[in-house]
């Protein structure tokens, strides 16, 4: 049912709303208004900050928003307080499934893995290393394992130019077109064992 309602009937009615509230003050319920106020706490995420981000856990890429309190400018460390689903995300429009939602544990959690790690043959601990030396690392294995066991024709004489000594596990994180570079560039090495943890 609608109303037709004009401006002059507007103004009455607001009018009518205002010593409506100001005769229940009267009456000795602003006391009962004002307590009631004084027991509603501010929002807790006004004076944080809002970033907006992807869920790193699979391949659907949900959007959050992540609050957090410090300020870069003046020389504080941002602390992360809080995480939920993006609303206007168009993946999942506000929701998160349990591990999404679990998302300031894990970021927070004092086990994550911030830097490259490594653990010498026989040695019982793992030590911190440089980016660019995990980097180096990983590219003399596979150089020197592809070199040591690359298949370039088989046992009939065809060229089949593969290598299944290495296998490679993609992350989801990430977007299309990074999955498709990292199909290329995995297939065109040679190697067959190739998954993603996105079907996980």
């Amino acid at each position: 049912m609608t109303v037709d309602q004009s401006r002059r009937s507007f103004l009455k009615r607001a009018a009518g709303g205002t010593a409506a509230t100001t005769t229940l003050g009267a009456m000795g319920f602003g006391a009962a208004q004002a307590a009631t106020a004084a027991h509603v706490r501010g929002f807790k995420l006004a004076t944080t900050t809002e970033t907006r981000n992807i869920c790193t856990y699979c391949s659907v890429a949900c959007g959050v928003i992540l609050y957090s309190k410090g300020d870069y400018r003046a020389g504080e460390k941002a602390e992360l307080i809080h995480i939920e689903g993006d609303a206007d995300h168009p993946t999942n429009r506000g929701t998160l499934c349990p591990k999404g939602a679990a998302l300031k544990d894990f970021v927070k959690s004092e086990t994550r893995a911030t830097k490259p790690r490594y653990r010498r043959a026989g040695s019982d601990h793992w030590e911190d290393i440089s980016w660019d030396g995990a980097f180096d690392k990983i590219a003399r294995a596979l150089k020197d394992d592809r070199d040591a066991n690359f298949v370039a024709k088989n046992a009939q004489g065809q060229t089949v130019n593969r290598w299944l000594t290495t296998g490679f596990l993609a992350a989801s994180g990430s977007t299309n077109e990074t999955a498709w570079a990292t199909y290329k560039t995995v297939r065109s090495m040679g190697l067959l064992a190739f998954d993603n943890q996105a079907r996980v």
